[in-house]
């Protein structure tokens, strides 16, 4: 069997995003590996049609930069727990920009929530988890936050 040493851990600071970071945390302390948080920033280019391009740079900057702060807070609370996680923002869409992160740490394990959508959501959003697993390029652990002990 393959030693785990780089888990790639994509959040997307939702309600379950706590559960997913501890459950994380608990595998890299249990397997000595190094956890690597990925958020992706989706691009929206019909939004940039549709509110008019100046504006939208301006939200998506905006986005952008919230979702950096949030980032480096939850890394530097974790650094003192498990010293060497990093955490980075990338633009783009999520399963790409995940998969891809993914083949560049390059990573041994992703550990990823699945959010629990189901009928119409799930057809029309699709299940970003579902599609990682399908993509990825190591194994994919997928934690359902609403079956995990608190």
């Amino acid at each position: 069997m393959q030693k785990i040493k780089n888990i790639v851990v994509p959040v997307d600071f939702s309600d379950h995003t706590e559960k997913l970071v501890d459950y994380a945390f608990g595998m890299g302390k249990e397997l000595s590996a190094t956890l690597h948080f990925v958020h992706a920033v989706a691009l929206h280019p019909d939004a940039a049609i549709m509110f008019g391009m100046p504006y939208f740079t301006d939200y998506q900057s905006t986005f952008e930069a919230s979702a950096q702060e949030r980032m480096t807070s939850m890394v530097e609370g974790l650094q003192k727990k498990s010293p060497g996680c990093k955490g980075e923002v990338v633009m783009g869409e999520p399963v790409d920009t995940i998969v891809e992160y993914a083949r560049s740490v390059p990573a041994d394990l992703i550990i990823i929530s699945t959010h629990g959508a189901k009928g119409l959501e799930k057809i029309l959003l699709g299940s970003v988890a579902e599609r990682v697993v399908q993509r990825a390029p190591c194994p994919v652990l997928v934690l359902n936050p609403f079956r995990t002990a608190d």
